[in-house]
């Protein structure tokens, strides 16, 4: 697990390339390098999971230079068929095999990739070109600078990172509030940046001086599975799943660091830990799986600690209590904000990142979750609505509504009237193209349609990098069993009603696979989100209270001229009288807008992009 950068067709200096690499330190603390020649450079910051003593990056055959960010769970596959080529590897690192498979696939080397990952590559051989490439669901993301005028190309693993690159100085999207109020965070390629782009899952891009930059998409998980099986009963498909995740789990168990689990106490996550814990005993390891879960002090509602120690007995896991006090949240809301780089609407983003350093600090570098079971089991609320929505009804247009962090009706009342006509001249639609076609006409079932749109779009963006930053940011690496290609091809060929049914979130497949591995408690526990009780926290006499009042002060508001701060101010007196998720979650959301726009370009922005950390040698 790493984190790279680098530059094409551009004059990037060896000190930049330092800079950059210790904007993203956090990432890969155990070694740094780079290559860097006339018109190019590839770097990397190193987190040592496979092989610590080997595959020291950039890798290099030929003519051809790598930097590679993330785990390739079948590169030992891959190793053997390439040394039957007569290929030599002097390591055993994952991905060491990568300049040897781009040299026998070329531009199609991702489609024989079975992991996470972001790679770049740099060809040499004719014309030089450079190719990057992302894994099918979008668990590395990698972001970058195209200025098709000049023909220069930067990228990085981290926003902050790509901003420190000389030659990006991108402004703010000016319609990117509104796309963050409507989706939480931007969809697609889309960032809050105007001139950054973040590449799509599944998708590979070309460079090169002559034929610019060409993007193409592979074919997504749920793309490449067989046919939906009707005849199929539930308990034949729950077994066949269990099955299917214990390899997958047990696959995901293999480094040369510690490993641990995150808990949460609800099916997703209690599964994964299930199975991770039986899947050591059967290797007969002779330390038992630890597991973390995190509360928060004092008496919240939501509390899950309970369930996770439960889960941590019945499992047989050395279980780590994780507790933070919410009188620290606004201490943590500006390191959070910096490492994620945009704006994210979940206040569980506070959550994520201490978990993460908790993992750390006891002596991890590796944890499992149970990230995306929902979006391919569909376990939300708002799937099963619109599941349950009659024919005619405009249940498509209620879905996007729930995945806003201010719903249209709101959102609307709290522009001025300046922003209010701008997001109208340019259109109001905040989803990428494509989207809400897919979602109201694409082929399927309506249930098969939301899950596309969920892991194709919102999964990537609003999940996904999320995991990713905050993991990161302590120099965990997160893996995901979930979002593997064979379980989410598996997910794609269950009839509907195996998935889940209409108004229940019950994801059926999934319990059953579950069945006996769980205590019944949490098997039968109704389902709750991993969130944290905004709405119960953002109340007077908290300090959150206090510091969102300070952020979204008249002052601020005015300033940036899009809300009426009548507006906002009347959503603080309607929670501090009617508390409500609904209103909550708009002024978490705002004020998060509000503290990434200061972090990024007030007058403190350039001192932050520019932080000295220590920095590595020219490789």
């Amino acid at each position: 697990m790493c984190r790279i950068h680098g530059s094409f067709h551009a004059r990037t200096t060896a000190q930049e390339m330092r800079d950059v690499a210790a904007l993203q330190h956090h990432g890969g603390p155990d070694a740094q390098s780079f290559a860097q020649h006339s018109g190019w450079a590839l770097g990397n910051n190193r987190l040592s999971i496979m092989d610590p003593e080997g595959g020291a990056q950039p890798y290099r055959l030929g003519d051809i230079t790598v930097v590679f960010n993330g785990e390739l769970y079948n590169h030992d596959r891959l190793r053997t068929e390439l040394i039957r080529q007569g290929f030599h590897f002097e390591d055993r690192c994952d991905g060491s095999i990568l300049p040897a498979l781009y040299l026998t696939y070329g531009e199609r080397f991702a489609e024989q990739l079975d992991g996470m990952f972001s790679v770049a590559v740099m060809d040499l051989r004719a014309a030089p070109r450079l190719v990057i490439a992302t894994d099918a669901s979008g668990m590395k993301p990698l972001y970058y600078h195209w200025e098709e005028r000049g023909g220069r190309f930067h990228f990085a693993s981290e926003l902050p990172a790509l901003l420190g690159f000389t030659d990006v100085r991108p402004g703010e999207d000016e319609l990117g509030l509104h796309t963050y109020l409507s989706a939480k965070t931007p969809f697609g390629r889309r960032t809050m940046f105007r001139g950054v782009d973040v590449l799509p899952p599944a998708a590979t891009a070309v460079v090169s001086r002559e034929g610019g930059m060409r993007l193409t998409t592979r074919r997504m998980g749920y793309e490449s599975a067989p046919p939906v099986r009707e005849e199929r009963s539930l308990s034949h498909a729950g077994g066949e799943l269990r099955e299917l995740l214990t390899r997958e789990v047990s696959r995901l168990l293999v480094a040369d660091a510690p490993v641990a689990a995150i808990t949460s106490g609800g099916l997703d996550s209690s599964l994964v830990t299930a199975l991770a814990a039986r899947a050591l005993r059967d290797r007969g390891a002779a330390d038992a799986l630890h597991t973390f879960n995190i509360a928060y002090t004092g008496d919240w509602p939501g509390d899950e600690r309970a369930f996770a120690a439960e889960v941590s007995r019945h499992t047989g896991t050395v279980h780590h209590q994780v507790e933070i006090d919410p009188a620290t949240f606004p201490d943590l809301m500006g390191d959070v904000v910096r490492h994620l780089g945009q704006p994210n609407a979940d206040p569980i983003t506070l959550s994520t990142f201490s978990l993460f350093r908790a993992v750390r600090d006891a002596g991890f570098k590796v944890a499992l979750t149970g990230d995306a079971a929902d979006e391919l089991f569909g376990g939300y609320a708002r799937m099963t609505q619109a599941l349950a929505a009659p024919e005619g009804a405009d249940w498509a247009g209620a879905y996007l509504d729930h995945l806003a962090a201010v719903p249209r009706s709101l959102r609307e009342h709290l522009y001025t009237s300046d922003f209010a006509a701008q997001v109208h001249h340019h259109g109001t639609a905040a989803m990428p193209p494509g989207l809400t076609e897919m979602l109201s006409h694409g082929p399927g079932s309506r249930l098969q349609r939301i899950c596309r749109v969920e892991q194709r779009y919102r999964l990537p963006a609003y999940h996904l990098r999320r995991v990713d930053h905050l993991s990161m940011a302590s120099s965990v690496e997160a893996r995901l069993p979930f979002c593997q290609p064979s379980v989410v091809r598996y997910a794609a060929t269950l009839p509907d009603h195996h998935r889940t049914l209409p108004g229940t979130g019950v994801k059926r497949a999934l319990y059953r696979a579950a069945d006996g591995l769980l205590p019944d408690s949490v098997l039968n526990r109704p389902k709750q989100p991993f969130t944290l009780p905004i709405t119960a926290m953002l109340a007077p006499g908290q300090r959150l209270w206090s510091t969102a009042r300070d952020v979204l002060s008249p002052q601020a508001l005015r300033a940036d001229g899009r809300l009426r701060y009548e507006a906002v101010d009347a959503l603080f007196t309607e929670q501090s009288m009617r508390p409500s998720d609904q209103v909550s979650l708009a002024l978490w959301a705002l004020m998060s807008h509000q503290m990434w726009r200061t972090e990024f370009f007030g007058a403190a922005s350039g001192a932050m992009l520019r932080t000295p950390e220590p920095t590595g040698a020219v490789a």
